[in-house]
């Protein structure tokens, strides 16, 4: 613990870092006594209450923990959910299957049962309801879960096919029981759903895996005459309903206006969910900020973010924290848009993105995948991508990369119902955020891109104390009150 030289109380800092140089959540000391710029915390100023951070329940993930010994299970549990770990606060899982699963399936398999009455959630009783049982065992302060589907099942589509296709009319009421379904199910097996996204991705991948279309305008009826009163009727009014669930780009400018324009409409929404594949270079602060404006007492929600389109580097940090990672659009974006998706260190695309979302009112910010293998699956697609944690089942071996790190320096500090504050950064080549806890404590996330140690003094108040950052970094600097 560092604290400045005053006559006043001392500014009480504690300063984790995670760094190419090989910090992983270390804590530092080793301080310069002189700075030139300052980073000056305005707790005054207050913005959105923060939700959580988190990752994703994946059948994947899930499966890939069954392959392991009991111990490196737990390890990675108690990385994820436990106090001397992230602390994850708010996770995703998927209803009915999704490209990470290991097959197609449906909780609702039997074609024309309108009543449901053979709703089963098996599927979903060997992996992934294990895996949160455990998280939730060793989480002190509990977690949130948003439940997305990806598809309703073939047979209430127009295509009748688990790629692309729309729902049919005929059965909006069948889809919306299957909502309070599957939350009445799982809460018989002690695990709360806190919210429901309508639909994963609806602007789809028809050509894929399982995905499935709604305009704006679609999914907003649905909501309004057909979710909304269903989840209200079965005493489901408590869960949080968001819509979108896609990108962050101009098309956000649609799904705001059909979402809420009409408050007859409006008021069975909880909030938006956005994803970053437009592009995991800009977080597109001006769409957010126009989400926040239009729905200001609603949730701004990152639900998915992935380093895709890659197999992960095995026991190799040093790919994790240089510039040669791809995503899709590298290859597949057209030539207008490649700007968007150029090669990125995969360290600071996770920063930048966490903290461009939550200074452009971001509440809650969820990671993908858990835990991958080598090649980044298991997933029945070949759709590979990079988790935080990558496993060897068969060596039974576990690597925490730098993700998991990162991931941490968010989570673990900043806890729900922390409050975004306001800050001044005189060094434009740092990215920084802050928020107040409910104990008090600020967590400032400080982000350095460039290869050379920044020094700069922390300042609240009348208080101050210098900190330095090293080359290629993340910190977290704690401030006690």
């Amino acid at each position: 613990m560092l604290s400045s030289c005053t006559e006043d109380k001392p500014l009480a800092v504690t300063v984790y870092e995670t760094s190419a140089a090989g910090n992983q959540l270390a804590e530092r000391t080793d301080f310069p006594v002189e700075a030139e710029a300052t980073l000056r915390i305005n707790p005054d100023s207050t913005f959105q209450a923060i939700t959580g951070f988190g990752g994703s329940f994946t059948e994947a993930s899930s499966y890939l923990l069954n392959q392991l010994s009991q111990a490196n299970r737990e390890r990675i549990v108690e990385a994820y959910f436990g106090e001397s770990g992230a602390r994850y606060s708010l996770t995703r899982t998927h209803m009915n299957s999704c490209d990470f699963s290991l097959g197609q399936y449906s909780y609702a398999p039997v074609a024309g049962d309108t009543d449901l009455d053979n709703f089963s959630i098996e599927e979903d009783r060997d992996d992934i309801i294990p895996f949160i049982k455990d998280a939730m065992a060793v989480s002190e302060d509990g977690f949130k879960i948003i439940a997305s589907p990806w598809t309703a099942p073939p047979w209430m589509k127009d295509n009748g096919d688990w790629r692309g296709g729309k729902l049919l009319p005929e059965y909006y009421d069948t889809w919306a029981k299957f909502f309070s379904k599957y939350r009445e199910a799982y809460r018989a097996e002690g695990i709360d759903i806190w919210g429901f996204t309508v639909e994963n991705e609806p602007l789809g991948n028809d050509n894929n895996w399982e995905s499935m279309h709604f305009t704006p305008e679609e999914m907003t009826d649905f909501v309004q005459h057909h979710l909304g009163p269903q989840l209200e009727a079965d005493g489901h009014d408590d869960v949080v309903l968001m819509g979108y669930d896609q990108n962050r780009g101009e098309e956000i400018q649609e799904w705001i206006h059909a979402m809420y324009s009409d408050p007859a409409a409006a008021k069975y929404f909880d909030g938006m969910a956005v994803h970053w594949y437009a592009s995991t270079y800009d977080w597109f602060p001006q769409s957010l900020q126009d989400a926040h404006a239009a729905a200001p007492d609603k949730h701004l929600i990152q639900t998915e973010a992935c380093v895709d389109a890659e197999v992960p580097k095995w026991q190799d940090d040093a790919w994790y924290w240089s510039k040669e990672a791809t995503d899709w659009g590298w290859d597949w974006a057209s030539e207008d848009q490649k700007y968007l998706h150029p090669k990125y260190v995969p360290v600071y695309r996770y920063a930048r993105d966490i903290i461009g979302c939550l200074n452009n009112w971001v509440d809650g910010w969820v990671d993908w995948n858990m835990v991958l293998n080598r090649q980044g699956g298991p997933n029945w697609f070949k759709n590979w991508c990079v988790a935080p944690v990558i496993v060897d089942p068969e060596q039974d071996e576990v690597y925490l990369t730098p993700l998991y790190y990162t991931m941490a320096h968010f989570s673990k500090f900043i806890r729900p119902g922390a409050t975004r504050i306001g800050f001044d950064l005189s060094d434009d080549s740092l990215m920084a955020t802050a928020a107040q806890n409910p104990d008090g404590s600020i967590a400032v996330v400080v982000l350095n891109q460039e290869a050379t140690e920044k020094a700069f003094y922390l300042q609240l108040g009348s208080q101050q104390v210098p900190v330095a950052i090293d080359g290629q970094a993340v910190q977290t600097i704690l401030i006690n009150q």
